[in-house]
């Protein structure tokens, strides 16, 4: 007798690259995202990871712009197919003259 068994759906895509894309359309003028890099990242009930995009600062004061960019940034309905944005952050950076995005995102 031959038994089916179901298959798994496939896992959603990593939404890295477009979550850098809308990132980039959102980022104001001055600004500019370095290499970025993600990390797997799960928890009991959640399986994502976590986006983080080091932030360059032209001319401007990063302590500034922090709180701006974080608000503009917390605003937004992200649109990531099979994934929702979990937390954002925006963080000063380890040389204190520019900033760091950090992203959780989970599968939906």
């Amino acid at each position: 007798m031959m038994r089916w068994s179901p298959a798994r759906p496939p896992r959603p895509g990593c939404p890295h690259r477009r979550l850098r894309r809308l990132l980039e359309r959102e980022l104001p003028h001055g600004l500019s995202l370095a290499a970025s890099t993600l990390r797997p990242w799960a928890s009991a009930n959640f399986v994502g990871a976590r986006h983080l995009f080091p932030c360059l600062v032209g001319d401007e004061d990063a302590a500034v712009l922090r709180p701006l960019l974080q608000a503009r940034l917390e605003t937004i309905e992200w649109r990531l197919p099979g994934h929702i944005v979990a937390d954002l952050v925006v963080e000063m950076a380890d040389d204190g003259a520019d900033l760091r995005i950090e992203v959780l995102t989970v599968e939906d």
